[in-house]
């Protein structure tokens, strides 16, 4: 082992963890410490909470907790919390909000909630067998996994249904167990998982008590049992739409140029991966900033959206415009399985605040807000795109970021967000302001800031 490894990391008290790695790989310990033991939570029930989401905690990693008013979703107005570092992303968002609020609002639906749990396995005999086995036993499974899947039976999920799929044209004795499920309010994940390692033994024992196999064709290899995280039948759409003439003017740009220029913004990323990739990113500065503040798995949720913008065999956009009839219709279909009881939706503190500010919403109604969040901010940055740039805005929103790295002065602040109104932000224009107005303040040169009388 090298000098700073160490073995039984995990026993030690977080105290100790946070000893050792202060000790063993900073300069100044101590500061380090205090530092880190500064991010604890002061109420110790809830650190304890926190403690027990991940593995070997030293501290916590605090990110902006944020809101968008304003957010009208099939007639009711929401406020979304949104959990993101990036500057302007709920500036955008509640932007887009505003600007929809009196022209219809955003329109969801969810279209379907089915999501996949698969066994793979390896079997080594007479492909001929396999379908009939397979149907004796189909309706068994739901059966033998009862004891499961009662609960959630009783509140009208569960199994939805079971198919078998052959890939051993492409992978010798390589076939799949599919099953379908129904999850209500939970994103379901260890419910599926547990019902597909029962079903993976009762595979077992099925194979090994037929008759009609031979002792070779008696044995099974169950390589995994496993959910799958590409859900595309658990969709959700979210669209606005209204007369073009009612888009408004952009500056000097009129609806219709606008409406155009949308329309051909969606269409490049509908042809040219590497936009696709940006426009994306995009909606998932929506998404994931509601999923996260609503303790759900933002990781999944991506995994998922990029699989289905493929899912063509090109990778693309995930929404979609259309100019028909004197209409601007914007929209977005997405893959969401997400949660509102169970895992961290329950227990994280702020996970619950979050819900209850929105309603406390089943999860059919959270894909909504989901999915009209991420077409709000996909909206929001391609109405910049086409019309001022991304660079205006977004720069104006990362003008404090800029000051705080160049550990501006409250004065300083000031002077910069009032000189910044009406130039054009970046990283060394900031810094050539402060440098300018840092050697006036020490009385070396006379400076004014723009905007102000000399």
């Amino acid at each position: 082992m090298g000098e700073k490894s160490i073995s039984g990391f995990s026993k030690l008290s977080k105290r100790g963890k946070l000893k050792w790695i202060a000790e063993n790989f900073f300069k100044d310990p101590e500061a380090v410490i205090r530092e880190l033991k500064s991010y604890w939570l002061t109420n110790e029930d809830q650190q304890r909470v926190m403690d027990g989401f991940s593995e070997n905690t030293i501290s916590n990693f605090h990110l902006p907790y944020g809101v968008a008013p304003n957010m009208i979703i099939n007639d009711k107005t929401y406020c979304i919390p949104m959990v993101i570092e990036e500057s302007s992303v709920v500036a955008a968002a509640s932007s887009a909000a505003k600007f929809w609020m009196n022209r219809g609002g955003f329109k969801t639906e969810v279209i379907s909630t089915v999501k996949i749990g698969q066994v793979h396995f390896y079997w080594d005999g007479d492909s001929s067998k396999m379908i009939p086995l397979f149907n004796k036993y189909k309706e068994r499974f739901k059966q033998d996994v009862k004891d499961i899947t009662a609960n959630m039976d009783k509140r009208g999920g569960g199994i939805i249904d079971v198919n078998l799929k052959d890939f051993t044209d492409i992978e010798p004795n390589y076939y799949q167990v599919e099953i379908k499920f129904d999850t209500c309010d939970s994103m379901g994940a260890n419910f599926i998982n547990s019902v597909l390692e029962r079903v993976a033994s009762l595979m077992k024992d099925y194979f090994a008590r037929e008759k009609t196999f031979t002792a070779k064709e008696k044995e099974i290899d169950i390589v995994m049992s496993i959910l799958s995280n590409y859900t595309p039948e658990c969709l959700v759409r979210a669209s606005v739409s209204c007369p073009i003439e009612d888009l408004g003017m952009f500056g000097e740009m009129d609806a219709e140029t606008f409406a155009n220029k949308f329309n051909r913004a969606v269409r490049i990323a509908h042809i040219d991966p590497y936009r696709a990739t940006t426009h994306n990113k995009g909606i998932f500065n929506g998404i994931d900033a509601v999923v996260l503040a609503t303790g759900n798995d933002f990781r999944a949720i991506e995994a998922c959206g990029h699989t289905y913008a493929s899912r063509d065999g090109q990778y693309k956009s995930l929404s979609n415009c259309e100019l028909k009839d004197g209409i601007f219709k914007f929209w977005l279909d997405i893959p969401l399985a997400i949660g509102t009881v169970g895992g961290l939706t329950n227990i994280h503190p702020i996970a619950k605040t979050s819900l209850e500010l929105l309603g406390n919403p089943g999860s059919n109604e959270l894909m909504q807000v989901i999915a009209a969040t991420g077409l709000a901010q996909n909206f929001a940055a391609l109405k910049s795109l086409v019309t001022v740039g991304i660079q205006k805005g977004h720069m104006k929103m990362h003008l404090m970021n800029i000051l705080n790295h160049q550990e501006a002065t409250k004065k300083e602040i000031e002077a910069s967000v009032l000189h910044f109104k009406d130039h054009v932000v970046s990283f060394s224009a900031v810094r050539t302001f402060l440098d300018e107005l840092r050697t006036t303040s020490s009385g070396n040169k006379p400076f004014a800031i723009a905007g102000t009388n000399d």
